[in-house]
């Protein structure tokens, strides 16, 4: 009986050391912050963080489609004044103090592109070469001698009238109707979109 007593005695005492060892944990639920912003708030967070970033990427925008499309010259019915190799204006009378009939001079035409301007008895021929190889875009000189442009590059030839008459180059120089401005005598270049009268085909520049 005494042996029972002492047994029960010590593992009242045990479980009574385990108790005591073991801490108490409090659990607490975390409180909800009210310093969440609302919708409203967030929107207009976004709002301004775009405005910041769309600001300085519009404004290198800008130049970059300026640089790739260039604005084109004025003139009558919206064409494109002829320049000389200085940038000046062409007008008939000063091109025909230097340049006899039947030569074939360049001239800064639509886009940019160098541009035969054909002189006759009087005046201008009503139609301007584009002097850009049909092949690989060599800029094709026109040989007095031999009355016909000649690529340097391959050996491609057209007529007097920009027709291709040898290869490699597979279309002929694409055209650009030439008119007087009545008021200040200026050449101006405007689009050909009529069949080429050279072929007879439609024109493939367009």
């Amino acid at each position: 009986m005494a042996l029972s007593l002492k047994s029960s005695v010590s593992r009242s005492a045990i479980r009574s050391t385990r108790a005591a060892r073991v801490p108490r944990v409090n659990v607490r639920a975390a409180a909800v912050s009210a310093d969440v912003p609302d919708m409203d708030k967030r929107n207009t967070m976004n709002l301004i963080l775009l405005g910041g970033i769309g600001l300085p990427v519009g404004a290198m925008a800008v130049p970059f489609a300026v640089f790739f499309y260039p604005p084109s010259a004025g003139g009558g019915g919206g064409g494109t004044i002829a320049k000389d190799a200085l940038g000046n204006d062409v007008t008939v009378a000063s091109w025909l103090k230097t340049h006899p009939a039947g030569d074939r001079n360049l001239v800064q035409g639509l886009k940019g592109d160098p541009t035969y301007l054909i002189v006759k008895d009087g005046g201008v021929e009503t139609y301007g070469l584009n002097a850009v190889c049909t092949h690989l875009g060599c800029v094709v000189p026109w040989v007095p001698s031999e009355n016909k442009f000649k690529c340097p590059c391959h050996g491609s030839q057209y007529n007097s009238e920009g027709k291709v008459v040898r290869g490699p180059a597979p279309l002929s120089l694409a055209l650009a109707h030439i008119d007087i401005d009545a008021d200040s005598d200026l050449v101006v270049f405007s689009t050909w979109t009529e069949t080429d009268f050279r072929t007879g085909d439609a024109p493939w520049w367009k």
